[in-house]
């Protein structure tokens, strides 16, 4: 399920400094993106690629680094979890999948979105539009795919849910 982005404080955050992560990710060169570890996830095994910058709460101090800005920006959120650049090649399909574990949330920045480009979670299919944020619950069935001729980024955190917000 979606959640109502602006619930949470922080989307404010991202939002207002969302040209200075755009900023920060297009200086990364595309070398330093690596494939996304689970590839089953992709109906061709190809096209999904991350740069981290926190994975479950450890700092990853090159690439943090390289996007300093962002990096100070995603600290500042109560209850990050992981936080890093996610990026669809052009045709790619993240097939239907239920993350885990309960009790996380996830948010999705626009950062780079070319038209044909979407993300369903559950029965609801959503656009992602640069300089807004997306929130769901990952443990929901859910899939994204890119028809466009070019890459889609996001900033992709996972966050422990607040109280009241309990992922299912």
């Amino acid at each position: 399920m979606y959640y109502d982005a602006n619930q949470f404080d922080f989307v404010t955050l991202l939002e207002d400094n969302w040209k200075v992560i755009q900023y920060e990710l297009s200086q990364l060169p595309s070398q330093d993106f690596i494939p996304y570890p689970e590839r089953y996830l992709l109906d061709k095994r190809t096209g999904w690629d991350v740069f981290g910058l926190y994975f479950v709460g450890v700092k990853i101090d090159f690439n943090c680094e390289l996007c300093p800005q962002t990096a100070r920006l995603v600290k500042q959120i109560p209850g990050m979890i992981t936080a890093g650049f996610s990026r669809l090649a052009p045709g790619a399909h993240i097939v239907p999948h239920s993350g885990r574990p309960s009790g996380v949330l996830r948010c999705h920045l626009g950062l780079d979105v070319p038209p044909r480009c979407a993300l369903r979670v559950a029965n609801e299919v959503r656009l992602w539009k640069e300089g807004k944020c997306l929130v769901f619950d990952d443990t929901s069935e859910h899939e994204a795919w890119n028809l466009s001729d070019r890459h889609r980024d996001v900033l992709l955190l996972d966050f422990k849910a607040p109280p009241g917000f309990l992922a299912a």
